[in-house]
């Protein structure tokens, strides 16, 4: 199976996600959560679906957390408070730090990120909006300051937690980040 077609389908897996309502019984803003949500979008695709990583690696000569601190690594940023905007933005960004799977990371957390911003603060992120350059520039400066990742979502942040074509658009925008499209 190509990439591509890995993607179209694990694209189609989070759509489902939604769709179905599965994603609403997901445990809101931990490891358990997010390894629920990685392996929906990737179950029959990758055999380690859901699993945590246990070798090392780094996307353009950035090291993630290493794999030998890696469930440490884990519990501690699940333990970060996620009361505010700034917490869930500063926890969404250690998250990625810590890279947990060996593919799909970004997919996985984008929604996970939804998920805790939609129960604490009753909105998410119309990604849709959010240029591709922008932010992944932001997010490969957010380890060393988030105020540039800040910036870019909270504006973009909408109340429409419920609408499925907004939503299913910042889905597609999400798999666009990484290189997917059509």
């Amino acid at each position: 199976m190509t990439q591509n077609e890995i993607d179209s389908r694990s694209l189609e897996n989070a759509k489902q996600l939604f769709e179905t309502g599965v994603i609403d019984r997901i445990e809101v803003g931990t490891v358990n959560g997010l390894q629920a949500i990685h392996k929906a979008l990737f179950d029959g695709l990758y055999d380690f679906a859901g699993e945590i990583r246990t070798k090392n690696i780094s996307k353009g000569g950035f090291r993630f957390a290493n794999s030998m601190y890696l469930a440490e690594v884990l519990t501690a940023v699940e333990k970060m408070p996620e009361t505010t905007f700034e917490e869930i933005i500063a926890k969404y960004v250690e998250m990625n730090v810590a890279h947990p799977f060996m593919e799909g990371n970004g997919r996985s957390t984008r929604i996970w990120l939804d998920m805790i911003l939609k129960k604490r603060l009753g909105k998410v992120v119309e990604w849709a909006n959010i240029d591709k350059e922008l932010y992944l520039q932001a997010m490969e400066r957010s380890p060393i300051n988030d105020l540039e990742l800040r910036f870019l979502i909270q504006p973009n942040l909408t109340d429409r937690v419920n609408d499925r074509e907004m939503i299913f658009k910042g889905i597609e925008q999400s798999y666009y980040y990484e290189g997917y499209e059509k």
